[in-house]
């Protein structure tokens, strides 16, 4: 039976020849896994490995770890023992049933500007859609809709003329949004590759969404867990701690705005949120950002 090391390093292997993982994220399973080989004493076949491990190693976890970073080794874990399974190395998979911390909700952590500009260059030619996926990136951040009102968006919607986009919402609420010229030019890239794509499934008699804005590969409207893989997977690329979400970038958009100054009630308005105190929750600007606006603009405060 081989060695439980010997599984972790074919395991970082696949994530990084099959799932093309980033560096990070491969260093960050690397470090889970041989915490859980650490607690158990070193040397153990992996045939030998039983939930009776995997419990005492959470037990060992708490009191130093928050649930969240629980949560994150049991992920990675569970994540090991299926390849392992599908590989065959092991027969039975020993966290099947055993169920981590609750994990509180919390708002997605937002990305930097800089976060958010290696994002949008992780494409590349290599990839088969590259000019797809960037319009994808560069709409999500310029006008920060949710990814369900994307999947929704026609072509007809999009006026780039006045650069604007009109939104569904949530109740079916119609909303204009502005699209920044970066975010324009880049969908107008993509609508060749589009127009190639649709004449060419038409051509051989095959279906295709020819109102959808972004189309698969099979001509169909991408659908939501589309675009979450695709911007997980460039999240990854571009070697970003967190795992970035659709969701994540509209949080960044928000986050932006408030920072440059816009107001409350225009960032709500964008949204598309029907209440305020759903827009309130984007506002957690660091306090040395707060003080600088503070020092700068009021009266007495110096």
């Amino acid at each position: 039976m081989r060695k439980t090391d010997n599984a972790i390093k074919s395991f970082l292997g696949w994530l990084e020849a099959e799932k093309g993982y980033s560096p990070h994220t491969i260093q960050g399973y690397g470090h889970d896994l041989l915490s859980f080989q650490e607690s158990l004493g070193g040397g153990v076949e992996l045939g030998a490995i039983e939930a009776i491990h995997i419990r005492r190693f959470v037990v060992s976890l708490h009191g130093h770890n928050g649930a969240a970073t629980v949560a994150r080794k049991l992920s990675a874990l569970r994540s090991f023992f299926k390849y392992l399974v599908r590989k065959k190395i092991i027969g039975n998979d020993p966290i099947a049933g055993i169920s981590g911390p609750k994990v509180g909700k919390h708002i997605p952590v937002f990305l930097t500007v800089d976060e958010v500009f290696a994002l949008i260059d992780a494409p590349s030619e290599k990839d088969r859609f590259m000019l797809r996926d960037i319009a994808i990136l560069e709409l999500l951040y310029s006008t920060g809709v949710r990814v369900a009102e994307l999947v929704s968006t026609d072509l007809l919607n999009l006026d780039f003329t006045l650069e604007m986009l009109r939104v569904t919402g949530k109740g079916n609420k119609e909303r204009l949004v502005p699209v920044g010229r970066p975010a324009a030019h880049a969908v107008q890239q993509w609508l060749g590759i589009r127009e190639q794509l649709i004449a060419d499934r038409s051509r051989r008699g095959r279906e295709v969404e020819k109102d959808a804005l972004f189309l698969s590969g099979r001509g169909g409207r991408l659908t939501t867990r589309s675009i979450e893989r695709i911007v997980k997977a460039y999240g990854e690329r571009a070697g970003i701690p967190q795992i970035v979400t659709p969701h994540a970038l509209r949080h960044s958009y928000a986050t932006h705005l408030l920072e440059m100054g816009a107001d409350l009630r225009s960032v709500q308005e964008l949204l598309g949120h029907a209440s305020l105190s759903t827009t309130q929750r984007y506002t957690h600007l660091t306090l040395d950002h707060l003080t600088e606006v503070y020092d700068k603009a009021h009266p007495h405060s110096k």
